[in-house]
């Protein structure tokens, strides 16, 4: 299925970077720094860099959930302990009484 989604992409990033080969220079304005490259490569140097930054702002953003998540399981297998710990003591209370109404 990942096959479907990647090769269409690759092949068009491909067909991107071969239509694309002219030189361009680009420049941080406040500093005297010029990068040349090809089109194609700051492109997509560009668009990888908004993916990744995306990424970490969505990482980010889900941080309190899993912290919540995990306090949530944490508090699950508390209960766990305190339900089988309830069990136990009422079978032992119900085999006590089971004792005493036979003798």
């Amino acid at each position: 299925m990942r096959w479907f989604i990647f090769l269409p992409l690759a092949v068009l990033v491909v067909l991107f970077m071969l239509s694309n080969p002219q030189s361009i220079e680009l420049r941080l304005w406040p500093f005297d720094l010029a990068w040349t490259a090809s089109a194609a490569i700051a492109v997509l140097s560009i668009a990888a860099v908004a993916f990744l930054l995306g990424a970490f702002i969505a990482w980010a953003a889900a941080l309190p959930a899993r912290r919540r998540g995990r306090a949530a399981e944490r508090r699950v297998v508390e209960l766990e302990a305190r339900i089988t710990a309830l069990n136990a003591s009422t079978t032992k209370q119900a085999s006590e009484e089971k004792a005493l109404t036979k003798a």
